[in-house]
């Protein structure tokens, strides 16, 4: 039977719903996704869609952070994105906080995202901690 540990930070937005920022089990940690919350104010940062991907990408590493993990034991990715022509402007500041990691990614464009925001972004990653 597989033991659950769910993942708690404030170095990160809280859940804004009955979920949890990242759950792991079996060796892998899963995030739920990251939006552009400042965790200081639970207010979303104001900016264009960098802005929001450098916020979205700080609170993903933090709450990867608290599961034992980082950016370079990411497996996969999922970038969320309100609008697909902004998928360069997110490459290049997902490219600067994953430096030389490549997980497996996908990249989708989406209707509507929480709070309205323009990227939500969420991981699967190796962790030293277990479940």
């Amino acid at each position: 039977m597989t033991t659950l540990t769910h993942v708690n930070t404030k170095k990160a937005p809280e859940a804004i719903g009955p979920y949890s920022q990242a759950v792991i089990a079996n060796g892998f940690v899963y995030t739920a996704g990251q939006i552009a919350f400042d965790p200081a104010t639970m207010q979303i940062v104001q900016g264009d869609v960098q802005v929001q991907t450098d916020r979205v990408l700080n609170n993903l590493r933090a709450v990867l952070e608290e599961a034992g993990s980082s950016f370079d034991k990411v497996v996969k990715t999922t970038v969320f994105l309100k609008d697909m022509g902004d998928f360069s402007k997110v490459n290049e500041i997902y490219a600067k906080h994953f430096g030389d990691a490549r997980p497996a990614r996908s990249a989708v464009e989406v209707a509507r995202l929480p709070r309205d925001v323009l990227v939500e972004i969420e991981a699967v990653a190796l962790t030293s901690k277990s479940a």
